[in-house]
């Protein structure tokens, strides 16, 4: 009763006729789709990990890049994704599959694009909104649907509730595959616990004020953007559309690895993230990664948004700066201790 509840509510969410959400994980989603409708060494057309793409979408060291044969696209230089180079692309490759998704791109997916892209070929095409999927629910990014043949998704991130994976079809063919791909073909017993987690994080993504929640998330990642920018620091593609802010700094002297331990220090967590034009190793990287969805949750706004990207560019102006550092991660300490995460005790 607990999975037909949170089945029902992932329906009504995303718009879609059928939902499976056993998938322990985003990845494990993927697998299960690839295994559901692929068969070995079938040829899939991914985005390139280092243009920001994910590690499930053929690349080398996954099983997706082990088990299939993988083809990437990427972004141009100024990191947005070239539609005619994909279909130059798609027309020599002739992939089984083409999977559009990231978990590093700042701009808007077009799926429709995509889904003219993919019947050039006949390919089966999927998206994979792990990253963007809380905007999608709320009307803040175009849906996957129908353009996409089947669509997976992680259910944390911008959606806020438990870790885990699903995945969404219209297509009744696809949905009887991709359940007996799940279970047992990938899984055994299903988390039963997690899946009631789902389900009730599915219902707070279906209140009104999750709509609020997610433009607010959006208009934060802008002011992130602008702020940084006008301090003189290169944002790729010159800004934001979803919940999502890549800082390159190939025009610095320091790595996106010092960058992520510095602002650590500052009492700021951002991620090292490889950049397009990347010349350094994924452990160093070129770049950063932040997001704005954790302290939209809390409550913050444009001026807290603002005040925080300036500090970001405080600490990596003066790199090595620990005084600095320090005298940062109390003053935000302080702005944090303003937005509670939790108003009242939780045992």
């Amino acid at each position: 009763a607990v999975e037909e509840l949170a089945i029902q509510r992932a329906k009504e969410l995303f718009g879609c006729e059928f939902a499976n959400v056993q998938p322990h994980s985003g990845s494990q989603a993927n697998q299960g789709v690839y295994l559901a409708l692929l068969k070995p060494y079938d040829k899939i057309l991914g985005m390139d990990l280092s243009h920001g793409g994910h590690l499930t979408h053929g690349a080398k060291v996954n099983a997706s890049g082990k088990i299939y044969q993988s083809f990437f696209y990427g972004v141009n230089d100024e990191g947005w994704i070239d539609y005619d180079r994909v279909l130059d692309i798609t027309r020599i490759v002739k992939p089984k599959m083409i999977i559009c998704g990231a978990s590093a791109y700042p701009r808007v997916i077009d799926f429709q694009k995509f889904r003219q892209i993919a019947d050039e070929v006949g390919a089966i095409l999927m998206a994979d909104i792990a990253h963007i999927a809380g905007l999608v629910a709320a009307g803040e990014h175009p849906s996957p649907f129908p353009h996409c043949d089947v669509v997976t998704t992680t259910t944390h991130k911008t959606l806020r509730g438990p870790r885990g994976g699903m995945i969404m079809t219209n297509d009744p063919e696809i949905a009887k595959k991709v359940n007996s791909a799940i279970f047992p073909g990938l899984q055994g017993g299903p988390l039963v616990h997690v899946i009631a987690a789902k389900a009730v994080g599915f219902g707070e993504n279906l209140k009104p004020e999750w709509k609020e929640y997610a433009k607010q998330v959006r208009r934060n990642a802008e002011v992130l953007a602008t702020t940084l920018m006008n301090r003189g620091y290169n944002v790729v593609s010159g800004g934001t559309d979803n919940h999502l802010v890549l800082v390159s700094f190939l025009d610095k002297e320091f790595s996106g690895k010092e960058a992520d331990e510095a602002l650590g220090r500052a009492g700021i967590t951002v991620n090292k993230n490889t950049v397009p034009g990347e010349t350094r190793s994924p452990f160093v990287t070129s770049g950063i990664r932040i997001g704005s969805p954790a302290l939209t949750a809390r409550g913050m706004k444009e001026k807290e948004f603002e005040l925080i990207a300036n500090r970001i560019a405080d600490v990596l102006d003066n790199i090595d700066d620990v005084n600095l550092q320090a005298k940062i991660k109390e003053e935000l300490t302080a702005l944090a201790r303003q937005f509670v995460i939790y108003t009242q005790p939780t045992y």
